[in-house]
């Protein structure tokens, strides 16, 4: 798997390091799934019928998402997952330890259990998934390790020991929400809220749990309950709200050709991470975001569609000059002009390739 290697890659809190810092920037625990990924339909599948795809890749999905896309940032992440003792699992942790460089000691490996699969179909912007997953072993243990800050997707209802633990050793908990199916949309159900430095639904789940009109009104509604809150907005861009330094912004995202919208929340989430960890303008680190998931979903799969340096750095190189860029000048300093442009590992049609 070619990627971006260490001396290509950039530190973003290169400049906030000493040497009691804790030993990794994001912790994160969940599930890993096997991704297989068609694009290039040209209709949803219709039952009876068979439908050919364009495009097919392979990837670590779920959890990993997240995890390569904070990797890939330069963030020091570590992850807690299942993995299961099949060549399906091989494959996930050899692409996330030796590939991405993501801890896995947190991790363990499952005698017995299966690998989840997913099989995602992309089409017309949007996309099918279908999975098959047999309840998942707990990921680890229940002391998390040290971190400057720990990702949890909140479940309404649903209450995770580890996150208090985390908050209370001083970690910055940053969290999403799922999908209310019982359809209360309650804040008072999500029990892990009162520990979160930064919360980041999507305006839908944002203006249900607000009982607002729309993504400005629901983003400030949030601010009363959390430290930082952001909607995003889709291909919109996002709002957000920083009651720490006082800023609001709401910035526009880039108009891309989609080809597969798998993982873009994760994505914008680690770009948003980056940013608020390395203590930037709230605008900047929306904006940061925006780029980041613009990017990814110009490829088709969650994980290996996460960008790179690299691949921010010929982004910056092809578009610095014209209007659309002049929001991101920022990066002008944060990329160097040595960065290559080695192009970032992209999900390939099988797992079955071995020493290429």
């Amino acid at each position: 798997m070619n990627g971006v290697t260490v001396s290509e890659s950039i530190d973003p809190l290169a400049a906030l390091r000493t040497p009691d810092d804790p030993p990794y920037d994001v912790y994160l625990t969940g599930t890993v799934f096997l991704d297989i990924i068609f694009t290039g339909l040209d209709h949803a599948p219709v039952r009876g019928t068979e439908s050919w795809a364009r495009g097919m890749g392979s990837a670590p999905g779920g959890i990993a998402n997240m995890a390569t896309a904070l990797a890939r940032l330069g963030l020091r992440t570590a992850l807690a997952a299942p993995f299961g003792t099949d060549l399906y699992g091989d494959y996930c942790w050899d692409a996330l330890a030796t590939g991405e460089g993501i801890d896995l000691g947190p991790s363990r490996r499952v005698p017995g259990w299966h690998s989840p699969v997913t099989v995602s179909m992309a089409y017309e912007g949007e996309r099918t998934m279908v999975t098959h997953e047999h309840h998942a072993p707990p990921a680890a243990g229940t002391a998390p390790p040290a971190s400057r800050a720990c990702v949890v997707a909140f479940e309404p209802g649903r209450q995770e020991d580890w996150v208090r633990r985390a908050h209370a050793a001083g970690s910055k908990v940053f969290a999403d929400v799922g999908w209310d199916d019982t359809g209360r949309w309650d804040t008072a159900a999500l029990a892990d809220l009162p520990y979160c430095h930064a919360f980041l639904p999507n305006a839908t789940e944002a203006q249900r749990y607000t009982r607002t009109d729309s993504p400005e009104q629901a983003v400030r509604a949030l601010a009363e309950r959390v430290p930082i809150a952001v909607v995003t907005k889709g291909a919109e861009g996002a709002v957000a709200i920083d009651s720490i330094t006082g800023e609001s912004a709401d910035v526009p995202g880039l108009p891309v050709d989609a080809l597969d919208p798998t993982g873009a929340g994760d994505v914008f989430i680690a770009g948003f991470m980056t940013g608020t960890l390395a203590g930037w303008p709230l605008a900047d680190r929306l904006a940061f975001a925006n780029l980041t998931a613009a990017l990814s979903v110009q490829h088709f799969g969650g994980s290996l569609a996460a960008p790179s340096w690299s691949d921010i750095a010929c982004w910056w190189a092809e578009r610095r000059g014209a209007e659309q860029a002049r929001r991101y000048r920022f990066l002008a300093e944060l990329l160097p002009a040595a960065l290559s442009g080695t192009p970032c590992a992209r999900a390939v049609p099988t797992i079955g390739f071995r020493g290429e």
